[in-house]
């Protein structure tokens, strides 16, 4: 693949265009209305009277099966973060089967309370399952009238492991009657079985879900009336907070004026903030939304500069300046890359400002400089295989792709945005390129390259997953794709071991940013590049998510 020359400025240096899309939001966020703070302090009176009347539901509780549909119903509502310690000790006691009722063996119940564990960190064994099996191994026929346990035990099965052969089992069949009960729009599981097969708990960013189970919920004749109207004013009240901080760091971003000298790059503010959200969605994690949501915006802009823009010569200027961390570096930079370079390291300045600067902290600073300085090697190796034109195999690719999505510059500086939270032991975890964390790089790559490639490819872009995989084993572009979709799914499965050998060694805060990223990495690229092409579904959803209140 030669470098596509789409024009030339005015010094007459050749240069690629892949001319994205404007932002699809102009100025909308910055006309926020903040709520007076009479308003603010009657809902949050509201909220806690709400909050203390759902708290005592747990108490008056009997039976675990209902304790496992009140837990659901909490984390579907988005109102986890409100009762976490609650939540933990009741699971935590059901990881003993002693402690469970005989009418767990119901369908619903058995596979509600393995995914509510394991979505926990807590191991439970998927041998539990093997009773729905007949004496040939599948699963019987008469579980399938059973339309909510099947829509349970699908959701489960989504938090297998590798050599889990009844829940690669459990998600085929399940799948296939789901799909059946979506074609029939007499059945009332039509619409849930619909928006499962598309989004299925696991995978689903946390808010989004909550925006589509409170309608659902709101259908339900069993609803329990306190518990929904806390779940809408929570929501709505969140969404006044987000539309703050959007509104805030849309001011921060205008004020830099980048986009007048880095006009290439995409202008994606609130997508990278649907990113954060994505991550840290509870309201004491306000800074570490701002702090990822630049991160995630720089990473952006440099990686536009180094696929779409910048001649390789001006590449290596730029990746050598990083690489000395340097503010006197910035002479020997073009004019346009001055300001980028000033900004990260003003950046990263700021955080250290911001921090309590003891030796764990200026460790942790350490290592997230490291990250960024290796994020631009890799940006750099794929710019020279560009250039020369050369195609590697799909493992000397993805040992790059899966370092050059981000994953552990997002990771190391949202830790570190997170003060003491995150231990020195947690970047040595980083830096030692974890399962949870090189899984997630994976099928952020993979994801990424299968809907982009073709966009990429026709202005010239360095050879995709797709194409390294098409060229090795002299596949069609389908069977390539088919292959790759193939290690998504085992790396999703590498991602819930990992998860649940860590949940004791780690705050939950820390072990979720792997499976949260992912989330967020599904929910732009699971069909199309919707984080590049925001018009259509993307835009619908996050305008319905910040912009209109239930």
């Amino acid at each position: 693949m030669a470098p596509k020359i789409v024009s030339f400025n005015d010094n007459g240096v050749p240069r690629r265009s892949a001319n994205f899309q404007p932002s699809a939001w102009g100025h909308y966020f910055l006309s926020h209305q903040s709520n007076t703070p009479e308003e603010d302090e009657m809902v949050r009176k509201q909220l806690e009277e709400l909050k203390e009347e759902v708290r005592s539901m747990f108490a008056a509780i009997e039976k675990s099966s209902e304790e496992l549909s009140l837990i659901d119903s909490i984390q579907r509502l988005g109102l986890l973060y409100h009762f976490e310690h609650e939540i933990n000790e009741v699971l935590k006691l059901m990881q003993n089967p002693c402690n469970v009722d005989e009418e767990d063996e119901d369908l619903y119940i058995m596979a509600l309370r393995f995914r509510l564990l394991r979505q926990q960190g807590f191991f439970v064994s998927c041998e539990i399952f093997n009773k729905l099996t007949n004496k040939n191994g599948n699963f019987k026929e008469s579980i399938v009238k059973d339309k909510s346990g099947i829509l349970s035990l699908y959701e489960a099965s989504h938090l297998r492991i590798k050599g889990e052969k009844i829940l690669d089992e459990a998600l085929a069949f399940t799948t296939t009657q789901l799909e059946a009960m979506a074609m029939d729009s007499n059945s009332p599981f039509s619409e849930e079985a619909n928006y499962a097969l598309k989004w299925p708990i696991v995978k689903a960013v946390p808010r989004f879900m909550t925006r589509h189970y409170i309608s659902l919920y709101s259908n339900n004749p069993l609803k329990n009336s306190a518990l929904l109207t806390f779940a809408k004013l929570d929501c709505n009240s969140l969404q006044k907070l987000y539309q703050k901080e959007l509104g805030e760091q849309s001011r921060w971003w205008r004020n830099q004026k980048f986009m007048e000298q880095l006009s290439f790059a995409r202008d994606r503010v609130v997508e990278c903030y649907i990113w954060a959200l994505g991550i840290y969605y509870e309201p004491k994690y306000s800074y570490d939304r701002r702090i990822f949501l630049k991160i995630c915006y720089f990473i952006t802009i440099i990686d536009d500069m180094y696929d779409a823009h910048a001649t390789l010569d001006e590449l290596q200027l730029f990746t050598e300046a990083i690489q000395r961390w340097d503010i006197n570096s910035i002479e020997k930079l073009p004019d346009y890359m001055k300001a980028l370079y000033e900004a990260i390291l003003e950046f990263f300045g700021e955080i250290e400002q911001d921090m309590c600067m003891d030796n764990n902290i200026t460790f942790a600073l350490d290592c997230a400089k490291e990250m960024m300085k290796r994020q631009c090697k890799t940006y750099l190796m794929e710019a020279k295989w560009f250039n020369e034109g050369y195609v590697p195999t799909i493992e000397e690719y993805m040992k790059v792709g899966a370092i050059s999505i981000g994953i552990y510059v997002l990771a190391s500086v949202s830790f570190l945005a997170l003060g003491n939270i995150a231990s020195k032991e947690v970047f040595h975890w980083v830096q030692g390129e974890p399962m949870l964390l090189k899984a997630a790089g994976v099928i952020g790559r993979l994801m990424n390259d299968i809907t982009s490639h073709k966009f990429e490819q026709e202005r010239g872009h360095v050879a995709s997953a797709v194409e390294c995989y098409m060229k090795q084993y002299g596949v069609t572009k389908g069977e390539a794709i088919a292959e790759l979709k193939t290690l998504v799914v085992e790396a999703w499965k590498d991602i819930i071991e990992d998860y649940m050998k860590l949940c004791t060694k780690f705050p939950n805060v820390i072990l979720r940013f792997g499976l949260n990223i992912i989330r967020a990495t599904n929910f732009y690229y699971k069909e199309r590049d919707g984080f590049t092409f925001v018009e259509g579904e993307t835009k619908h959803l996050i305008t319905l998510m910040l912009t209109q209140p239930l």
